[in-house]
């Protein structure tokens, strides 16, 4: 395991467990057509993933973050653990036999993404390697929902302590219908879902979940901000000054750790969500996934 931040004494730390992969981003004019090579005009590699995207958006953000993963028996799985650690964040990892998950992610010129993923053994954290974690002063945790059985251990957890938790709900991690996650949806403080999440789950797809026991939907809209949802309101948060879109890649992953430190310092959901969407925003205009990620005080100089 590796440790990566000093703690200061019962500060409020931000926790999340899931998937982690190594990425190779390119730049192309065009998806090449069969038999076709297409020279591309950046490539970018770094760790990803939408637990490890979220994490480091969170520190970025000013939380006290820390990631719990899974990692291949592999060179990339220890060399995402260094690239992570860099970024301030404390991060605990246990190998496993075989490879850590990679992704490949063709960005056109409209900064709209194409990925191909390979998993490997990095999607989840085991339920033992969860079991042995410490959740003292941990006040949210956040995940997506790659082992059911083992985030279901996880909130069930929370649920004993009293921490509220979030989940992106990412449409791979449902293929049996949504009714597969009602364990992890009873009591969440905050879905997130992106088009395609609402797509998959069909119509009425957030009465659904707040009807499954979700305390708040956030939708994320792309360009057009997002919207918060709870069983009494709906609070749409606009992009206030976009610009031009460079790579879309962990956006909403941005959104969802920026929105995780804003409610840990305080703020009701619909001020963190605005800061959320300011900071995916800006993630957006700029090529890589965490690379892209502002910190506090960019965003702070962008907003003066």
């Amino acid at each position: 395991m590796n440790k990566s931040v000093n703690e200061a004494a019962n500060a409020p730390i931000a926790l999340f467990v899931g998937d982690v992969s190594y990425d190779l981003t390119m730049t192309c004019s065009h998806i090449p057509a069969p038999d076709e090579k297409v020279n591309v005009d950046a490539a970018i590699e770094a760790p990803g993933g939408v637990a490890a995207n979220a994490a480091v958006a969170c520190g970025l953000a000013g939380a006290l973050t820390r990631l719990v993963i899974a990692i291949g028996d592999d060179l990339a799985g220890e060399r995402l653990v260094d690239e992570l650690v860099a970024t301030g964040i404390e991060v605990l990892s246990s190998p496993y036999p075989g490879s850590t998950a990679r992704v490949v992610t063709l960005i056109e010129p409209h900064g709209e993404k194409r990925l191909l993923m390979y998993p490997g053994v990095s999607m989840y954290p085991r339920r033992q390697q969860i079991a042995a974690m410490s959740l003292q002063s941990v006040n949210w945790v956040h995940t997506a929902v790659y082992d059911i059985a083992a985030a279901e251990y996880l909130f069930d957890l929370c649920r004993a302590r009293g921490i509220a938790w979030s989940l992106d709900l990412e449409p791979t991690t449902f293929p049996a219908g949504l009714e597969s996650l009602r364990r992890v949806l009873s009591g969440a403080a905050t879905v997130f879902c992106n088009a395609r999440a609402i797509s998959r789950i069909g119509a009425a797809a957030v009465d659904r979940l707040l009807a499954m026991g979700v305390r708040s939907v956030v939708e994320t809209r792309g360009a057009d901000g997002a919207v918060l949802h709870t069983a009494s309101s709906q609070c749409h948060i606009a992009v206030a000054a976009a610009s031009a879109v460079v790579d879309t890649t962990g956006a909403g992953d941005c959104l969802a750790g920026w929105f995780v430190a804003e409610r840990l310092r305080g703020l009701e959901p619909e001020q963190a969500l605005k800061t959320a969407v300011a900071a995916a925003t800006i993630s957006c205009s700029r090529l890589g996934t965490q690379s892209s990620y502002p910190t506090r005080d960019e965003l702070s100089d962008i907003a003066a």
